[in-house]
Protein backbone atom coordinates (compact mmCIF):
# COMPACT_ATOMS: atom_id res chain seq x y z
CA UNK A 1 0.00 0.00 0.00
CA UNK A 2 1.62 3.30 -0.74
CA UNK A 3 0.71 6.60 0.43
CA UNK A 4 0.12 10.17 -1.03
CA UNK A 5 -0.04 14.32 0.65
CA UNK A 6 -3.57 15.64 0.87
CA UNK A 7 -5.20 18.72 1.42
CA UNK A 8 -8.86 21.06 1.05
CA UNK A 9 -7.04 23.33 2.00
CA UNK A 10 -9.03 24.56 4.65
CA UNK A 11 -8.33 28.00 6.19
CA UNK A 12 -11.88 29.15 7.12
CA UNK A 13 -11.54 29.71 10.91
CA UNK A 14 -12.35 32.25 12.90
CA UNK A 15 -9.32 34.80 14.38
CA UNK A 16 -7.32 33.40 11.63
CA UNK A 17 -3.83 35.15 10.72
CA UNK A 18 -2.65 33.29 7.91
CA UNK A 19 -3.75 34.54 4.44
CA UNK A 20 -5.08 32.49 2.01
CA UNK A 21 -1.40 33.17 -0.06
CA UNK A 22 0.25 32.21 2.77
CA UNK A 23 -1.51 29.17 3.28
CA UNK A 24 -1.44 28.03 -0.90
CA UNK A 25 2.39 28.89 -0.47
CA UNK A 26 2.52 26.25 2.46
CA UNK A 27 0.91 23.33 0.04
CA UNK A 28 3.22 23.85 -2.19
CA UNK A 29 6.15 23.45 -0.08
CA UNK A 30 4.95 20.21 1.59
CA UNK A 31 3.75 18.47 -1.45
CA UNK A 32 7.45 19.45 -2.85
CA UNK A 33 8.59 17.85 0.43
CA UNK A 34 6.75 14.96 0.32
CA UNK A 35 8.45 14.20 -3.05
CA UNK A 36 11.85 14.52 -1.11
CA UNK A 37 10.84 12.02 1.68
CA UNK A 38 9.57 9.54 -0.85
CA UNK A 39 5.61 9.73 -0.52
CA UNK A 40 3.98 8.47 -3.66
CA UNK A 41 1.32 11.22 -4.87
CA UNK A 42 0.23 14.79 -4.01
CA UNK A 43 -3.45 15.22 -3.59
CA UNK A 44 -4.57 18.90 -3.73
CA UNK A 45 -8.33 20.40 -3.62
CA UNK A 46 -10.42 22.68 -5.12
CA UNK A 47 -12.54 24.73 -4.20
CA UNK A 48 -14.12 28.27 -4.43
CA UNK A 49 -14.43 31.56 -2.23
CA UNK A 50 -12.98 30.61 0.63
CA UNK A 51 -15.94 28.66 2.78
CA UNK A 52 -13.92 25.51 3.05
CA UNK A 53 -10.98 25.58 0.86
CA UNK A 54 -8.61 28.87 -1.04
CA UNK A 55 -7.22 26.47 -3.46
CA UNK A 56 -9.39 27.32 -6.39
CA UNK A 57 -6.77 25.94 -9.15
CA UNK A 58 -4.97 22.78 -8.73
CA UNK A 59 -3.64 21.99 -11.84
CA UNK A 60 -1.76 25.65 -11.27
CA UNK A 61 -0.44 24.44 -8.45
CA UNK A 62 0.48 21.26 -9.46
CA UNK A 63 2.29 22.52 -12.56
CA UNK A 64 4.86 24.74 -10.36
CA UNK A 65 5.40 21.67 -8.05
CA UNK A 66 5.65 19.59 -11.18
CA UNK A 67 8.69 21.20 -11.97
CA UNK A 68 10.26 21.16 -8.61
CA UNK A 69 10.37 17.37 -7.93
CA UNK A 70 11.12 14.08 -10.10
CA UNK A 71 9.33 11.88 -8.79
CA UNK A 72 6.15 12.53 -7.08
CA UNK A 73 2.46 11.81 -8.70
CA UNK A 74 0.35 14.64 -9.46
CA UNK A 75 -3.40 14.86 -8.67
CA UNK A 76 -6.45 17.14 -7.79
CA UNK A 77 -8.33 15.67 -4.96
CA UNK A 78 -10.63 16.53 -6.72
CA UNK A 79 -11.72 18.49 -9.62
CA UNK A 80 -14.88 19.48 -9.74
CA UNK A 81 -15.92 18.57 -13.17
CA UNK A 82 -19.71 20.14 -13.67
CA UNK A 83 -17.96 23.62 -12.98
CA UNK A 84 -15.43 23.21 -15.81
CA UNK A 85 -15.86 22.40 -20.02
CA UNK A 86 -14.30 18.65 -20.21
CA UNK A 87 -12.71 19.77 -23.39
CA UNK A 88 -11.38 22.35 -21.34
CA UNK A 89 -10.36 20.32 -18.39
CA UNK A 90 -9.14 17.38 -21.19
CA UNK A 91 -6.62 19.91 -22.07
CA UNK A 92 -5.63 21.17 -19.28
CA UNK A 93 -4.46 17.79 -17.32
CA UNK A 94 -3.14 16.04 -20.88
CA UNK A 95 -1.25 19.02 -20.78
CA UNK A 96 0.41 18.84 -17.18
CA UNK A 97 0.57 14.92 -17.44
CA UNK A 98 3.08 15.82 -20.84
CA UNK A 99 5.03 18.06 -18.53
CA UNK A 100 5.88 16.35 -15.56
CA UNK A 101 6.66 12.82 -17.86
CA UNK A 102 3.37 10.92 -17.43
CA UNK A 103 2.79 11.56 -13.48
CA UNK A 104 -0.79 12.82 -13.37
CA UNK A 105 -3.42 10.77 -11.77
CA UNK A 106 -6.76 12.50 -12.69
CA UNK A 107 -10.07 12.78 -10.06
CA UNK A 108 -13.07 14.07 -10.36
CA UNK A 109 -16.12 14.88 -8.09
CA UNK A 110 -19.49 16.76 -8.16
CA UNK A 111 -18.74 18.46 -5.01
CA UNK A 112 -21.30 19.05 -2.23
CA UNK A 113 -21.76 23.40 -2.08
CA UNK A 114 -24.21 24.87 -3.99
CA UNK A 115 -22.50 28.06 -3.29
CA UNK A 116 -19.70 27.30 -5.44
CA UNK A 117 -22.03 26.65 -8.62
CA UNK A 118 -24.14 29.22 -8.72
CA UNK A 119 -21.29 32.12 -9.94
CA UNK A 120 -20.29 29.85 -12.17
CA UNK A 121 -24.35 29.45 -13.54
CA UNK A 122 -24.11 25.66 -13.63
CA UNK A 123 -27.14 24.19 -12.32
CA UNK A 124 -26.31 22.15 -8.95
CA UNK A 125 -29.93 20.17 -8.84
CA UNK A 126 -28.45 18.11 -12.23
CA UNK A 127 -24.85 17.48 -11.39
CA UNK A 128 -24.98 14.11 -11.11
CA UNK A 129 -26.08 13.97 -15.11
CA UNK A 130 -23.33 16.78 -15.93
CA UNK A 131 -20.67 15.31 -14.15
CA UNK A 132 -21.59 11.94 -15.33
CA UNK A 133 -21.35 13.08 -18.97
CA UNK A 134 -18.67 15.37 -18.48
CA UNK A 135 -16.59 12.52 -17.33
CA UNK A 136 -17.03 10.29 -20.18
CA UNK A 137 -16.08 12.89 -22.44
CA UNK A 138 -12.86 13.98 -20.87
CA UNK A 139 -11.77 10.51 -20.76
CA UNK A 140 -12.64 9.24 -25.15
CA UNK A 141 -10.64 12.43 -25.35
CA UNK A 142 -7.46 11.27 -23.55
CA UNK A 143 -7.90 7.56 -25.46
CA UNK A 144 -8.94 9.02 -29.07
CA UNK A 145 -6.61 8.84 -32.09
CA UNK A 146 -8.33 10.71 -34.22
CA UNK A 147 -10.76 14.03 -33.80
CA UNK A 148 -14.41 12.48 -31.87
CA UNK A 149 -17.93 14.53 -32.17
CA UNK A 150 -20.02 14.21 -29.19
CA UNK A 151 -24.00 15.42 -28.71
CA UNK A 152 -25.49 14.64 -25.49
CA UNK A 153 -27.65 16.34 -23.10
CA UNK A 154 -25.48 18.86 -21.94
CA UNK A 155 -22.49 19.14 -24.31
CA UNK A 156 -21.99 19.15 -28.05
CA UNK A 157 -19.28 19.29 -30.33
CA UNK A 158 -18.16 17.88 -33.69
CA UNK A 159 -14.58 16.73 -34.76
CA UNK A 160 -11.70 17.54 -32.65
CA UNK A 161 -8.59 16.19 -31.23
CA UNK A 162 -7.01 18.16 -28.13
CA UNK A 163 -3.59 18.57 -27.60
CA UNK A 164 -0.91 17.61 -26.53
CA UNK A 165 -1.77 14.29 -25.87
CA UNK A 166 -1.10 12.63 -22.63
CA UNK A 167 2.06 10.41 -21.66
CA UNK A 168 -0.22 8.22 -20.22
CA UNK A 169 -2.38 5.92 -22.38
CA UNK A 170 -4.55 5.63 -20.56
CA UNK A 171 -4.10 8.52 -18.21
CA UNK A 172 -5.13 7.03 -14.65
CA UNK A 173 -8.70 8.40 -13.70
CA UNK A 174 -10.94 8.13 -10.01
CA UNK A 175 -14.25 8.73 -9.04
CA UNK A 176 -14.53 10.58 -6.03
CA UNK A 177 -17.24 8.65 -4.19
CA UNK A 178 -19.92 9.05 -1.11
CA UNK A 179 -22.76 7.30 -2.77
CA UNK A 180 -23.66 3.80 -4.75
CA UNK A 181 -24.29 6.14 -7.97
CA UNK A 182 -20.49 7.05 -7.75
CA UNK A 183 -19.25 3.40 -7.41
CA UNK A 184 -21.55 2.55 -10.80
CA UNK A 185 -20.25 5.43 -12.34
CA UNK A 186 -16.63 4.59 -11.47
CA UNK A 187 -17.02 0.66 -12.37
CA UNK A 188 -18.99 1.38 -15.77
CA UNK A 189 -16.36 3.51 -16.85
CA UNK A 190 -13.06 1.56 -15.53
CA UNK A 191 -12.10 4.13 -13.26
CA UNK A 192 -10.72 3.62 -9.80
CA UNK A 193 -12.13 4.73 -6.26
CA UNK A 194 -11.42 7.27 -3.84
CA UNK A 195 -13.81 7.13 -0.53
CA UNK A 196 -13.36 8.95 2.82
CA UNK A 197 -13.80 6.64 5.32
CA UNK A 198 -16.33 8.09 7.40
CA UNK A 199 -18.62 8.02 4.55
CA UNK A 200 -18.17 4.18 3.61
CA UNK A 201 -19.01 3.44 7.41
CA UNK A 202 -22.24 5.36 7.48
CA UNK A 203 -23.21 4.61 3.78
CA UNK A 204 -21.91 1.12 3.36
CA UNK A 205 -20.70 -1.05 6.49
CA UNK A 206 -16.82 0.15 6.55
CA UNK A 207 -14.12 0.07 3.90
CA UNK A 208 -14.11 -3.73 2.82
CA UNK A 209 -18.32 -3.55 1.87
CA UNK A 210 -16.98 -0.72 -0.38
CA UNK A 211 -14.16 -2.75 -2.08
CA UNK A 212 -16.61 -5.30 -2.33
CA UNK A 213 -19.41 -3.41 -4.07
CA UNK A 214 -17.27 -1.55 -6.35
CA UNK A 215 -15.98 -5.10 -7.74
CA UNK A 216 -19.05 -6.42 -7.69
CA UNK A 217 -20.04 -3.61 -10.10
CA UNK A 218 -17.20 -4.02 -12.21
CA UNK A 219 -17.72 -7.72 -12.99
CA UNK A 220 -21.46 -6.72 -13.56
CA UNK A 221 -20.47 -4.10 -16.21
CA UNK A 222 -17.20 -6.08 -17.19
CA UNK A 223 -14.61 -3.29 -16.96
CA UNK A 224 -11.16 -4.23 -15.21
CA UNK A 225 -11.12 -2.99 -11.98
CA UNK A 226 -9.46 0.36 -10.88
CA UNK A 227 -7.06 1.25 -8.10
CA UNK A 228 -8.68 1.73 -4.02
CA UNK A 229 -8.24 4.60 -2.60
CA UNK A 230 -9.34 6.45 0.54
CA UNK A 231 -7.98 9.56 2.38
CA UNK A 232 -7.61 9.94 6.42
CA UNK A 233 -6.99 13.35 8.28
CA UNK A 234 -3.73 12.31 10.33
CA UNK A 235 -2.28 13.57 13.80
CA UNK A 236 0.66 11.67 15.65
CA UNK A 237 0.12 11.76 19.61
CA UNK A 238 2.35 10.10 22.15
CA UNK A 239 0.94 11.62 25.11
CA UNK A 240 -2.73 12.23 26.37
CA UNK A 241 -1.99 15.51 26.12
CA UNK A 242 -1.74 16.03 22.48
CA UNK A 243 -4.10 13.50 22.03
CA UNK A 244 -6.67 15.96 23.30
CA UNK A 245 -5.07 18.73 21.59
CA UNK A 246 -5.38 16.97 17.89
CA UNK A 247 -9.13 15.79 18.59
CA UNK A 248 -9.88 19.66 19.05
CA UNK A 249 -7.94 20.24 16.10
CA UNK A 250 -10.06 18.27 14.02
CA UNK A 251 -13.50 19.17 15.42
CA UNK A 252 -12.48 22.81 15.07
CA UNK A 253 -11.58 21.74 11.98
CA UNK A 254 -15.50 20.20 10.81
CA UNK A 255 -17.29 22.81 13.05
CA UNK A 256 -15.51 25.59 11.30
CA UNK A 257 -14.77 24.73 8.39
CA UNK A 258 -17.05 22.13 6.92
CA UNK A 259 -20.66 21.80 8.17
CA UNK A 260 -21.68 25.23 6.30
CA UNK A 261 -20.60 24.25 3.09
CA UNK A 262 -22.71 20.71 2.69
CA UNK A 263 -26.45 20.92 1.67
CA UNK A 264 -27.45 20.77 5.16
CA UNK A 265 -31.80 21.44 4.05
CA UNK A 266 -33.25 18.24 3.10
CA UNK A 267 -36.11 20.93 1.66
CA UNK A 268 -33.34 21.97 -1.05
CA UNK A 269 -31.34 19.26 -1.33
CA UNK A 270 -31.14 16.92 -4.48
CA UNK A 271 -31.97 14.00 -4.03
CA UNK A 272 -28.49 12.62 -4.95
CA UNK A 273 -27.75 14.61 -1.73
CA UNK A 274 -30.07 13.21 0.66
CA UNK A 275 -27.18 10.84 2.45
CA UNK A 276 -25.33 14.26 3.30
CA UNK A 277 -28.26 15.00 5.42
CA UNK A 278 -27.46 12.76 7.84
CA UNK A 279 -23.23 13.23 7.78
CA UNK A 280 -24.38 17.23 8.98
CA UNK A 281 -26.70 16.21 11.54
CA UNK A 282 -23.80 13.59 12.73
CA UNK A 283 -20.77 16.85 12.57
CA UNK A 284 -23.00 19.10 14.23
CA UNK A 285 -23.39 17.30 17.86
CA UNK A 286 -19.63 15.14 17.38
CA UNK A 287 -17.31 15.11 20.09
CA UNK A 288 -13.98 14.85 21.05
CA UNK A 289 -14.33 11.82 21.83
CA UNK A 290 -16.57 10.44 19.13
CA UNK A 291 -13.65 10.70 16.55
CA UNK A 292 -12.56 7.16 15.65
CA UNK A 293 -10.29 5.01 13.16
CA UNK A 294 -13.43 5.23 10.54
CA UNK A 295 -12.47 9.04 9.89
CA UNK A 296 -9.14 9.98 11.42
CA UNK A 297 -5.95 8.50 12.21
CA UNK A 298 -4.13 9.65 16.00
CA UNK A 299 -2.10 7.83 18.34
CA UNK A 300 1.62 7.04 18.12
CA UNK A 301 2.94 4.95 15.55
CA UNK A 302 1.77 1.53 16.51
CA UNK A 303 -1.52 2.79 16.44
CA UNK A 304 -1.52 4.68 13.44
CA UNK A 305 0.17 1.20 11.99
CA UNK A 306 -2.46 -0.42 13.42
CA UNK A 307 -5.64 1.24 11.73
CA UNK A 308 -3.61 1.32 8.32
CA UNK A 309 -3.24 -2.26 8.40
CA UNK A 310 -6.82 -2.99 8.87
CA UNK A 311 -7.21 -0.96 5.80
CA UNK A 312 -4.68 -2.59 3.20
CA UNK A 313 -6.88 -5.75 4.16
CA UNK A 314 -9.43 -4.14 3.27
CA UNK A 315 -7.59 -4.08 -0.79
CA UNK A 316 -6.81 -0.36 -0.39
CA UNK A 317 -4.18 0.17 -2.34
CA UNK A 318 -3.29 3.64 -1.18
CA UNK A 319 -4.10 6.15 1.29
CA UNK A 320 -3.59 9.85 0.82
CA UNK A 321 -2.87 11.92 4.25
CA UNK A 322 -4.66 14.89 5.18
CA UNK A 323 -1.78 16.29 8.38
CA UNK A 324 -2.14 20.03 7.63
CA UNK A 325 -5.58 20.34 9.12
CA UNK A 326 -7.21 22.70 11.23
CA UNK A 327 -4.37 25.32 11.19
CA UNK A 328 -1.28 22.96 12.54
CA UNK A 329 1.15 24.89 12.15
CA UNK A 330 3.30 24.02 8.75
CA UNK A 331 6.55 23.08 10.56
CA UNK A 332 4.30 20.28 12.44
CA UNK A 333 3.04 19.18 9.46
CA UNK A 334 6.68 18.41 7.76
CA UNK A 335 7.45 17.43 11.12
CA UNK A 336 4.79 14.69 10.75
CA UNK A 337 5.63 13.59 7.28
CA UNK A 338 8.61 13.23 7.91
CA UNK A 339 7.88 11.01 10.90
CA UNK A 340 5.36 8.93 9.16
CA UNK A 341 7.68 7.95 6.57
CA UNK A 342 10.29 7.31 8.43
CA UNK A 343 8.32 4.89 11.12
CA UNK A 344 4.73 3.61 10.14
CA UNK A 345 5.75 3.62 6.00
CA UNK A 346 8.44 0.91 6.39
CA UNK A 347 5.69 -1.18 7.73
CA UNK A 348 4.32 -1.73 4.09
CA UNK A 349 5.99 -3.81 1.91
CA UNK A 350 4.70 -2.19 -1.38
CA UNK A 351 5.82 1.25 -0.42
CA UNK A 352 8.32 2.68 -2.30
CA UNK A 353 11.51 2.03 -2.47
CA UNK A 354 13.32 5.11 -3.05
CA UNK A 355 11.26 5.98 0.80
CA UNK A 356 14.10 3.70 2.81
CA UNK A 357 16.81 5.75 0.65
CA UNK A 358 15.37 9.33 2.23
Amino acid sequence: MKFGYFTLSDNHYANNARTANQYVADIAAEAIYADEIGMHSAWLGEHHFGDLGVLSCPDQLLAYIAAKTKHIRLAPAVTVLPLHHPVRVAEQWASLDMISNGRVDFAAGRGYDRREYNPFQVNFDDNQSIFEEGMEIVRKLWSADAPISHHGKHYKFDNILTTPRPVQRPLPAYVASFSKASIELAARLGCGLIVAPFAAAMSFGGLKQVADLYHETCAKYGTQPGRLMCSYFTHFADTPEQEAAARARQIRYYKECVIDSFPGDPATAPPSYRYFIEIVQRLHKIKAEDLSENAVLIGNTARVTEILKKVEAAGFDEVILYFNVGLKPHQQVKDEMARFMAEVNPNFAQSEKRAVAA
